[in-house]
């Protein structure tokens, strides 16, 4: 169940990375200013440009007082050029003092102007949804790992092409996927039988879209309506729990993982179609991976649900032997 002691959690994190950069900066202070004390200068009076403005508002005439604060502001432009020749100069680069930073967006405080940072909502995310396991999971399920070879080269005559062309599809649609993210709007169902590919897949997708400082949601079916679950008749950290549904809905990516394995209610089934419905209306793509068929998704969800997966998700459909089993027999040979 999220608490507030995930909150404290996340936020003694960004008090030790704040300190620690502090640290850092102050370090790097001191070797650049022993090589050139004219940067101290222009620092020292770059810290005082708040002082001045706040100064000039109080005591300045009403004519005097623009002209003061463009003087000003003048004066701190050339000072900064100066600091940006100076630091080249002596061989520092342009970034010097920012390169100490985690997430140089909200500078590891978690917050950009008393709003949370991605790096915060993503942190947030992985403590609630305990993500850790999915970290260690995607070191050896990715694209990188993944192979073609238990899938067979015989024709399935029902679909008109061997499990190895259509897995050799799939990947293709995937990398294309995570290639085109941040320009085409798109959303996936995975279907077929166990043990085909469908999840180690939904995991590949994960590691490449985190490498690029996306959030990425990924959850069960299960646990994911058992939030539901403990919203609704959990009151406890209740303006918590809003938040991670709302996290549900604003993550770059959410994926699904296994639905049809949740307990289906009507409080599950209007749940899933509002997230589902919210992510299509903010353009926010979505994977969901099911063992049920076509058919059996249509018998077990609402039809405003089934519409939607229909009329907005690529239906891409996993066939072939059981891939875990081939493994085990092979390796007992």
């Amino acid at each position: 169940m999220i608490s507030q002691a995930i909150y404290k959690d996340i936020l003694a994190e960004y008090e030790k990375l704040t300190d620690d950069a502090k640290k850092k900066i102050e370090l790097k202070k001191e070797i650049c200013y022993k090589k050139c004390k004219r940067i101290k200068e222009i620092d020292d009076e770059l810290n005082m440009t708040a002082i001045k403005i706040s100064k000039a508002i109080i005591y300045a005439g009403k004519d005097e007082k623009q002209k003061y604060i463009e003087d000003i502001k003048n004066l701190t432009e050339s000072l900064k050029k100066e600091k940006e020749s100076l630091m080249a100069e002596n061989g520092f680069s342009k970034n010097y003092f920012d390169d100490v930073y985690i997430c140089n967006k909200c500078k590891d405080t978690g917050f950009i102007n008393n709003k949370k940072c991605e790096c915060f909502k993503q942190k947030l995310i992985n403590k609630a949804y305990n993500m850790s396991n999915i970290a260690e999971i995607i070191k050896t399920e990715n694209f990188s790992k993944f192979s073609l070879d238990y899938y067979s080269k015989q024709i399935d005559k029902e679909n008109n092409m061997s499990p190895y062309e259509n897995m050799k599809f799939i990947i293709r649609k995937c990398s294309l996927f995570v290639e085109e993210f941040d320009d085409k709007f798109k959303n996936m169902v995975f279907y077929g039988n166990t043990g085909l590919g469908k999840t180690f897949l939904c995991r590949c997708i994960a590691k490449e879209l985190l490498d690029k400082g996306k959030i990425v949601l990924y959850v069960t079916a299960f646990n994911l309506f058992s939030i539901f679950e403990n919203q609704k008749f959990n009151k406890d950290n209740e303006e918590i729990n809003k938040e991670i549904l709302n996290l549900v809905k604003e993550a770059d990516l959410f994926i699904i993982d296994d639905l049809g394995t949740e307990f289906i209610t009507s409080l599950s089934t209007t749940e899933l179609f509002d997230i589902i419905n919210s992510r299509i209306l903010e353009r926010k793509s979505t994977i969901i991976s099911t063992n049920l068929s076509p058919d059996e998704i249509v018998k077990n969800y609402s039809n405003r649900i089934v519409s939607r997966l229909y009329g907005e998700y690529d239906m891409i459909k996993f066939f072939g032997n059981d891939i875990r089993i081939i493994k085990k027999l092979k390796n007992k040979v």
